[in-house]
């Protein structure tokens, strides 16, 4: 008796060590795989606009699909764009954020709500 509450009590702690250590790890670590894919997304904005001088509207689907960002698809980012020529990209997880966020103007990604307000 003794032994097993020593043990389950050991388990226990090492998962809330655990869970500690997670969630102490820096964004690069933790959502690696989302910041790779919004990386690859940001190149393809930047290549658009040194390319047509200007940013892909938010509704225009067909050219953001060709930049890889899909319609209501939670494992791609959201893109938003305000009138200075800024962009934001985000992975809404339907949970009301903070959110992994990249912002064109501070150029890092970052967890942070929206600062960009859709219109």
């Amino acid at each position: 008796m003794k032994k097993t509450l020593i043990i389950s009590i050991t388990i226990i702690v090492s998962i809330i060590i655990s869970f500690t250590i997670y969630w102490n790890l820096p964004i690069e670590i933790t959502r690696k795989s989302d910041i790779k894919t919004g990386n690859e997304i940001i190149e393809n904005i930047e290549n658009y606009r040194k390319n047509s001088y200007k940013l892909p509207e938010e509704n225009d689907w067909q050219t953001l699909e060709q930049l890889g960002l899909e319609k209501d698809n939670h494992a791609k980012p959201v893109y938003k764009k305000d009138e200075k020529e800024n962009y934001e990209l985000f992975y809404d997880d339907g949970l009301g954020g903070p959110y992994l966020l990249w912002n064109s103007a501070e150029k890092k990604w970052t967890i942070d709500l929206p600062k960009i307000v859709s219109k």
